[in-house]
């Protein structure tokens, strides 16, 4: 019946067994019959795809979520961030957290420098803020191919002892 096309719920139907059963005889006696392929069309075709990884390599978005919305002004029914991920997964490049290295330069103070006490002036203060001289506390990810070797996209700039942090 299966050689014939019928479905394993048909063949349980017309036979009077289960679902199960007729699945347990067809793996014991037809091992070799091709299964379905089965699953939902892909949202994201292969172009779409390959746009994705050029922004992620190219330092164009740093996540899925902005893959995400760069991708919903090609597409019309953009797909979700959950969906980007699994097909950058799938197509070789996985998030890793960024590693440390120690920087030479403080860019904020040599672009800061020379400013005057009128410059800072106009700078907006708060009540209470910690202001962390290298962002965050947290890891800091990035998308990384199979293979790549390690360079500036993949590295977090970090200073001796941490590079501290002002609460004001």
């Amino acid at each position: 019946m299966l050689d014939s096309g019928n479905s394993g719920e048909a063949i349980a139907k017309q036979v009077g067994v289960s679902p199960s059963a007729v699945c347990k005889a067809c793996s014991r006696k037809c091992s070799a019959l091709s299964k379905a392929i089965g699953g939902h069309y892909s949202k994201l075709s292969l172009a779409n795809i390959c746009h994705a990884q050029h922004l992620i390599t190219s330092d164009k978005a740093e996540n899925a979520v902005q893959v995400t919305k760069a991708l919903s002004n090609i597409i019309d029914q953009p797909p979700s961030a959950n969906t980007v991920h699994l097909h950058l997964q799938k197509s070789g490049i996985k998030a890793v957290v960024k590693t440390k290295c120690p920087i030479a330069h403080f860019n904020f103070a040599y672009t800061h420098k020379d400013w005057t006490i009128d410059n800072w002036k106009r700078v907006v203060w708060s009540d209470e803020i910690k202001i962390n001289h290298l962002g965050s506390d947290g890891h800091k990810w990035a998308w990384k191919k199979t293979g790549e070797v390690v360079n500036n996209r993949l590295v977090q700039g970090t200073l001796n002892f941490g590079g501290g942090s002002l609460i004001m």
